[in-house]
């Protein structure tokens, strides 16, 4: 098994990450963690070379997560929530697997075949709604072929505790895992 966790969070000991910790002992084989805010990827600029061409124009990190991505057999999106939205640094990594959307619109293949199981985890401490990242998620994921997403885990008064203590939240991090790695 091989698990791809996509962080959208600037902070590496923050909410989001409390939440990732508490997933990562759970994780059957092997796993990647790549933490938005730090990989070296340029957003897309829409350039429509992946209208006719298999990858991206752009030669940077990507083609290496591009690879994670097809390898993977589950995705997990987690990110702190800006103004009811994922993180804008997740959203430009996000932007560039247009080139998965691309193939299968305009080239009519699909150039991620091994279907894969999906999860969204939120944080967020102020007046933010979950639902429009959660739906932004799904659409990213199933994009990456994810056609089994779990519900979304999330905790949302991480302005007066931390995520890692809110129970409910740990619970649903407990239901990912099982949901992942469940016999398929």
């Amino acid at each position: 098994m091989k698990t791809l966790i996509i962080n959208g969070s600037p902070r590496r000991s923050g909410d989001t990450m409390g939440l990732i910790n508490a997933l990562i002992p759970q994780i059957k084989g092997e796993y990647r963690l790549v933490n938005a805010y730090d990989f070296p990827a340029s957003p897309c600029i829409d350039c429509r070379y992946c209208q006719t061409h298999e990858g991206c124009a752009i030669k940077d990190d990507m083609q290496g997560l591009y690879d994670d991505i097809r390898d993977a057999d589950c995705i997990v999106i987690a990110s702190p929530i800006y103004f009811s939205e994922l993180t804008g640094r997740l959203l430009d990594l996000a932007s560039r697997f247009q080139t998965f959307y691309c193939a299968r619109r305009f080239r009519k293949i699909e150039s991620i075949p091994k279907p894969k199981r999906g999860a969204v985890i939120l944080v967020g401490g102020g007046d933010g709604n979950m639902k429009k990242p959660y739906e932004t998620a799904c659409t990213l994921l199933h994009h990456l072929n994810c056609p089994d997403i779990h519900p979304c885990v999330s905790s949302h008064n991480t302005d007066t505790r931390p995520a890692a203590e809110d129970a409910a939240a740990l619970s649903g991090i407990d239901s990912i895992a099982r949901f992942l790695y469940a016999a398929r």
